[in-house]
């Protein structure tokens, strides 16, 4: 099942509810009439949708929420939406915002709430603030949150309403496809294993996207280039190949983007790289080279030098590097690369949507680059036809935009392990004895040093600090105790970032730009630190306790795909440090001296 969704719909980066709609949401009453009181359900989940894109490009892996709580009267009491992994509910803020106005209200949410297990936070702000009635937009996407907010939410008593399932109209399925739109890239990501892709590109009103002699600036207006800053801050990271590099030599900011920084990606099989190029300053952004394995060591090492991921693959294509991303916690990815890799994505089956600025120049050209290499296809019935087209005008340009393969139900269905099995026996499921976390991406994602669970410890100085996750607390670690103002003024910036997306950022830029301000035992003490911070962490919260220790007989993997210290790696490679120090304090809750195996868990 697809969604084909018309042209009255906002396109998913410029999801903006008209001024009409948002008044509604906040002057018009109930009424018994069902019509009109699905148009009056409609346009608060449509509202919700709106304040959850808000977020966009910070809550990777996790989904945009928005959250709004109505008297009876139809009065907006308060509304919230989640800022990042790690940062306060959508649920929580909106209830705080209510106050005692919860007592036999509504909430409106755009998406199911998605608690990890044994951590029903959000879910028990609503009931312990006397919510009457939840109508939730859509259910979740992931098979292990899917309907667990709505049961718990019905056994306290909470009438719940899901938008197509309870409420149907035409209004109705409006709004619904507002939620879906929002979180397309979830969505995606579930359903097919590879993140949400754009493909942007501006062009001539003849098709080119640069002169026969490879000159390409400017195409598009300021208005579109702004528009382009936006995109790439909604972005977890932006995509170019070689060729763009060595021709354009791109800095690819997010100028103006709303704060996210996006990863930059260069795509380049041979490495025929310069040695000097814009995106190799990574002192405020990062950058990573995907590669054929073995290609040009030297090159590497010359990258590594400047703080450039360089991430191997034995065969380089699009449909690896995007399953790779998606692994790593991705959900969109901006592609923003020549005519030959977008041909080359294309053919992949990994672009999803693209948007396409006109500019009315003509610069002809028989060599001119066009936006899309060779497809292989002869005939004009060949083509490709976007879906769901939209039309802007952005300053002196036109932006084309549509969906360039249908968009999978907004219900897919996740087989499990063991249905997998059962269709195809060569795919095995994960071993019983091996539990994976990564971030709050799975069941276990409460384990992450990401997580959102306040830890109270002293700071620097001696004194009381709550510090909004364990992953604040590492961070600042790295500069405690030196007697130096810039030092401390980051300690100060990391304990009041946002989110811990944030604080990482933050400690990460400044070691890389004065490794020599790093205290000098960092490379000994931060075992200490990050086991310290576990420590008070699952103290502090007996759900998140007794979790690890229904865990007794299992090996603690954390799955990240790039982290060779704290995590496993991609292949098993890494120390999975970070899953080790968890085996230890379980058994130190256990009372044991040693991991369930039988071998000490051992640091040096």
């Amino acid at each position: 099942m697809v969604f084909t969704l018309g042209a009255s719909f906002p396109i998913i980066y410029a999801n903006r509810l008209p001024t009409s709609v948002t008044a509604a949401a906040t002057t018009t009453n109930p009424s018994s009439n069902s019509s009109t009181s699905h148009l009056f359900e409609a346009s608060f989940i449509r509202r919700a949708a709106e304040i959850a894109d808000k977020s966009a490009g910070r809550t990777a892996p996790h989904p945009n929420y928005g959250c709004i709580i109505t008297t009876s009267s139809g009065a907006v009491a308060g509304e919230g939406f989640l800022y990042g992994q790690g940062t306060e509910s959508a649920e929580i803020q909106a209830v705080e915002a209510a106050g005692e106005l919860c007592r036999g209200a509504t909430a409106f949410l755009n998406l199911e709430s998605s608690d990890c297990p044994s951590d029903n936070t959000a879910v028990a702000a609503l009931v312990q603030a006397g919510i009457e009635r939840v109508v939730v937009g859509m259910r979740h996407p992931l098979q292990h949150l899917r309907g667990n907010a709505v049961r718990a939410l019905r056994s306290q008593g909470v009438l719940v309403d899901v938008l197509g399932e309870e409420l149907k109209s035409r209004a109705v399925e409006e709004a619904r496809k507002e939620c879906f739109l929002v979180n397309a890239p979830l969505i995606c990501k579930a359903a097919s294993r590879v993140p949400f892709s754009v493909l942007k590109y501006a062009m001539t009103l003849d098709g080119k996207i640069a002169a026969s002699s490879g000159h390409a600036a400017w195409i598009s207006g300021v208005s579109s280039r702004q528009r382009v800053f936006q995109l790439r801050g909604r972005s977890d990271a932006v995509i170019v190949g070689g060729n763009t590099v060595r021709r354009d030599n791109p800095r690819l900011t997010a100028r103006h983007g709303g704060g996210h920084i996006p990863l930059r990606v260069v795509m380049s099989r041979t490495l025929d790289l310069p040695e000097e190029a814009n995106v190799w300053d990574t002192k405020g952004m990062a950058t990573m080279v995907v590669t054929q394995r073995g290609a040009k060591r030297s090159f590497q090492k010359l990258l590594a030098s400047k703080g450039v991921e360089v991430v191997e693959f034995d065969n380089l294509n699009p449909r690896d590097v995007m399953e790779y991303f998606h692994d790593r916690g991705f959900l969109s990815i901006l592609w923003e690369c020549g005519g030959t890799l977008a041909a080359s994505a294309i053919a992949s089956g990994v672009i999803h949507e693209v948007f396409a600025f006109v500019a009315p120049k003509i610069i002809g050209g028989r060599n001119a680059p066009s936006p899309v290499g060779e497809l292989g296809m002869v005939e004009m019935s060949q083509a490709l036809e976007l879906i769901d087209v939209q039309y802007e005008k952005v300053g002196k340009d036109m932006l084309i935009s549509g969906f360039l393969q249908p968009i999978l139900d907004v219900a897919p269905v996740i087989p499990s392990c063991d249905e997998t099995f059962a269709i195809d026996p060569t795919v095995t499921p994960y071993e019983s004895s091996i539990i994976f976390f990564y971030k709050t991406w799975d069941p276990y994602g409460a384990f992450s040093n990401f997580s959102r669970h306040p830890i109270h410890l002293a700071d620097e100085n001696g004194n009381d600090c709550t510090w909004l996750t364990v992953e604040h607390y590492y961070q600042a670690h790295k500069f405690v105790g030196l007697d130096d103002p810039v030092a401390q003024d980051c300690v100060e910036k990391i304990k009041s970032a946002r989110s811990p997306e944030e604080a990482a950022r933050i400690g990460r830029s400044m070691q890389r730009q004065h490794p020599k301000m790093i205290r000098s035992d960092w490379r000994t003490a931060k075992l200490d630190v990050m086991y310290r911070a576990l420590k008070c962490k699952f103290s502090s919260y007996p759900h998140l306790q007794s979790m690890l220790l229904s865990t007794a007989g299992s090996v603690l993997v954390e799955a990240s795909p790039h982290d060779l210290f704290w995590g496993g790696g991609r292949d098993g490679e890494g120390l999975n440090y970070l899953g080790r120090l968890l085996m230890k304090l379980r058994a130190e809750f256990l009372g044991q001296s040693s991991t369930p195996n039988g071998s000490n868990v051992e640091f040096n």
